[in-house]
C-alpha cells in the first residue's frame, strides 16, 4: 500500500508531466491529446509508471516511439523541478479508464431511449380510437 509521501510524490509527478507533455517538440507525441490520468511510483523512487488517456486519432505504436524518444528530456526536466534524491525511470503505459467509461454511458444512454421508446409506444397505442 502506496504512503503518503509516496502518494504526494505521484501527484507531483502527475502534475509536472502534464505541464511538460505538451511542450514536447516531437510530432509523434502531438498527434493526439495526451492526458496524464495517474502515476505508479515504486517504493524506492526508481521507477514510475505514467498511465495516460489519449483523446483523438492516433497511432499509439508511434506515440510510445516519441514518448520513449523524449523519455530523458522528460526525466531531466522532472528531476528539476522535483527535489528528490532518485529522479524516476519513466514507463508509459495507455489508460483506457476514459475510454471504457464513455463506452459504458452511451450503453446506458442507448438502454435508456429504448425503454423510454417502449414505454411511450403502447400509450399511444391505448391513445388511438381505432
Amino acid at each position: 500500500m502506496a504512503t503518503n509521501r509516496l502518494n504526494r510524490i505521484n501527484e507531483d509527478i502527475q502534475r509536472e508531466l502534464s505541464a511538460l507533455i505538451p511542450r514536447v517538440k516531437d510530432p509523434r507525441v502531438q498527434q493526439g491529446m495526451v492526458t496524464v490520468t495517474g502515476v505508479e511510483t515504486t517504493p524506492d523512487l526508481r521507477y514510475a509508471k505514467v498511465y495516460l488517456s489519449i483523446l483523438g486519432e492516433v497511432n499509439e505504436k508511434e506515440l510510445r516511439r516519441g514518448l520513449r524518444s523524449a523519455g530523458p528530456w522528460l526525466r531531466r526536466e522532472l528531476g528539476a523541478a522535483l527535489t528528490l534524491r532518485y529522479t524516476p525511470e519513466l514507463t508509459f503505459e495507455r489508460d483506457r479508464s476514459i475510454e471504457n467509461g464513455a463506452k459504458l454511458t452511451k450503453l446506458i444512454d442507448d438502454v435508456m431511449a429504448r425503454e423510454t421508446a417502449a414505454e411511450e409506444a403502447p400509450e399511444e397505442a391505448a391513445d388511438d380510437p381505432e
